[in-house]
């Protein structure tokens, strides 16, 4: 007698409930803190270490998953001239693109005059606010610039946590390591190993983001409130205006071109926008940037080679603010510039603009180097948007971030591999 087998149902899979997902905590986070920050300014102050807390956590795993990330990738690679073909199209596109939000932030200064009706007597201003800037601003050559990329020892590198001179040490023992053959590959292995570590490392770090966003927006509301964007509201919509505009036009078009949707690319990574305008650094999305951009098909050596050089060189947000934050302070203090000394302006923050990302207040150290050597210009006019400056840092670390994951897909898709129709089912 032959007996009938039971179909044994598997249990129904567990649907994702809307509440855990990330980004709807941070959300939550953040206006839970605008709140707080407006009904109990000084408990939303004290609330500051949370969120510095948060973005120490996730800087002290970045220099490590670089590390990883770009020595396995180019350990890995057969074709090893593709590094220094990936990082001449990566400059090329970083400088072309920054250079054009130099002048948009010039276009936008002159054309909307955020500064005018001001009339500022710089003497009255209190400069001593400044100076502790100014101290840190020092004007550097090109030659400098590249010697400090150097460590002064490997460690050295991982100790100040420089991204860029980690970024030359794993290029350099990425190669070493390639060159090895099969002697090296238990330690690529190892390597490989220790990367999935560190990613598990950075998936228990993000369950506390929305407690990160938290507290630093309680401290930005509670210390600086919304009633001090009133005497600049003006500057901040120029520039907010100016950012989402560069986002949606120039980013949009360059998307267009590589052949994906940016706003599908934005949705993508709403995660990361939503903590980088919480915490105003681009630093505290980094690991999961470059996480997702793997995971939309990128190589692990394109993503590892350009996110991280992209956060010195690609600093668009960065670029927007100092040429138009520089003409405010002009207009403002009734100095008036001629395009000799705008032209002047353009040229120093080509070079003062890179670097000025992921600490906030990067940018405003750099603007008032950059204004130290144009002397028609009072730096001292650098203390009306001290101030703001938090609020200005939100969205100079959200177009350096986004402008950072549209140059690797589009990198990815000048070297041809990724494909258009991969990236857009990956984004779908």
């Amino acid at each position: 007698m032959t007996t009938t087998p039971i179909a044994v149902s598997s249990p129904p899979a567990r649907t994702r409930r809307w509440y855990s997902s990330l980004w709807v905590q941070v959300t939550v986070g953040i206006v839970l803190a605008v709140i707080f920050g407006a009904l109990s300014p000084a408990r939303a102050v004290a609330m500051k270490p949370l969120g510095d807390a948060f973005i120490r956590l996730i800087t002290m795993i970045i220099t490590l998953m670089i590390f990883c990330t770009v020595v396995t990738g180019i350990a890995g690679m057969r074709d090893l001239r593709k590094v220094g073909r990936v990082g001449g199209k990566a400059l090329l596109y970083f400088e072309v693109v920054s250079t054009l939000a130099l002048v948009v932030g010039l276009i936008v200064g002159n054309v909307v005059h955020p500064g005018s009706g001001f009339n500022v007597n710089a003497a009255t201003l209190d400069a001593r606010s400044v100076a502790d800037y100014a101290g840190q601003a020092k004007t550097q050559t090109v030659t400098d610039f590249l010697m400090r990329i150097i460590p002064t020892t490997i460690f050295d590198a991982f100790a100040k946590g420089d991204i860029l001179e980690v970024v030359l040490v794993s290029i350099l023992f990425g190669f070493a390591l390639s060159a090895t053959g099969a002697f090296g590959k238990p330690l690529v292995e190892m390597l490989e190993s220790l990367s999935k570590v560190v990613f598990r490392m950075v998936d228990i770090v993000m369950r506390f983001a929305p407690i990160g966003a938290f507290g630093a927006m309680a401290f930005t509301i509670g210390k600086y409130g919304l009633s001090s964007l009133g005497p600049l509201l003006k500057l901040i919509a120029s520039f907010w205006t100016t950012s989402i505009l560069f986002v949606v036009v120039v980013f949009g078009a360059v998307a267009w071109m590589a052949g994906f949707s940016l706003f599908r690319f934005l949705a993508h990574i709403k995660e990361e926008i939503l903590l980088v305008l919480a915490t105003s650094s681009s630093e505290t999305a980094i690991p999961t940037l470059m996480e997702k951009l793997e995971g939309l098909g990128c190589s692990r050596s394109l993503v590892g080679l350009i996110v991280p050089t992209g956060y010195t060189f690609n600093t668009d947000g960065s670029a927007l603010y100092m040429t138009l934050a520089a003409l405010f302070v002009a207009q403002a203090t009734n100095t008036h510039l001629t395009w000799l000394q705008q032209l002047s302006i353009f040229s120093v923050a080509v070079l003062t603009s890179k670097g000025a990302s992921g600490v906030q207040g990067a940018s405003f150290i750099a603007l008032v180097g950059t204004l130290s050597v144009i002397p028609a210009i009072p730096v001292a006019g650098m203390a009306l948007i001290l101030g703001i400056d938090r609020f200005m840092s939100m969205f100079r670390a959200l177009v350096n971030m986004i402008g950072n994951g549209v140059a690797t897909l589009v990198v990815a898709r000048w070297e041809n591999e990724l494909g258009r129709e991969t990236l857009q089912r990956n984004l779908a």
